[in-house]
């Protein structure tokens, strides 16, 4: 009896804590961090305006489609990652 008593005491004792335990916050993973694409480039000494024109217009759609999806993700995730280690 006495045992039974030392065990039972042991398991409530071991399994209280005064420490909370709070699991951290995922970490982002890296497809999600990854760089954007490289911006094209005018090659050749004698290019057309229409041919340059469009390399303009290609870099300057993909530098703001991969600036809006990397400002937008990353905010959405801090302001997520606060909101998460706020809570106690």
């Amino acid at each position: 009896m006495k045992l039974i008593s030392i065990l039972l005491f042991a398991l409530i004792a071991g399994c209280s804590t005064t420490v909370p335990v709070k699991p951290k916050f995922p970490e982002v993973p890296k497809e999600l961090r990854e760089k954007c694409e490289n911006l094209k480039k005018i090659e050749g000494d004698k290019v057309a305006i229409t041919e340059m024109l469009k390399v303009v217009i290609n870099n300057y759609t993909l530098y703001h489609e991969c600036s809006t999806k990397v400002e937008g993700w990353n905010e959405w995730y801090d302001s997520q990652k606060k909101i998460y280690e706020s809570i106690k």
